[in-house]
């Protein structure tokens, strides 16, 4: 997987893969011509692109993911800590937290998603 990258319309397309998945790339075409106004040609493209980057698979006519939807915005989500707080999960929660207060329930389940990984 290179580039996990997904400009907002790819973003788009990879979302009606995800939401119809396993589908018949013909079936692919239609929703893409419906949803987005695309060809079949820009389909197609768009499609081939996204599986030599390892997101998606087109085997027989069946597009399906490599990755789930979650495990793609999981690797953004840890692209996005290593580069812009050096990796630092505790630098991300003060930033995060410096201009949105958490609520009582999200300061739970961060507690309790860290004793989860502690073992306690």
């Amino acid at each position: 997987m290179e580039d996990l990258k997904l400009g907002i319309v790819e973003e788009q397309f990879a979302d009606i893969i995800w939401n119809n998945e396993p589908l018949q790339s013909g079936s692919l075409v239609k929703i893409c011509e419906k949803e987005l106004c695309w060809k079949k040609s820009t389909t197609y493209t768009v499609l081939r692109k996204l599986c030599d980057r390892g997101i998606f698979k087109n085997e027989n006519g069946t597009v399906s993911s490599l990755i789930s939807k979650q495990e793609f915005h999981s690797i953004q989500s840890e692209k996005f800590v290593d580069e812009t707080f050096k990796g630092s999960l505790p630098a991300f929660l003060a930033a995060f937290t410096k201009r949105k207060a958490l609520s009582t329930e999200d300061i739970n389940e961060i507690q309790t998603l860290i004793n989860s990984m502690k073992g306690d």
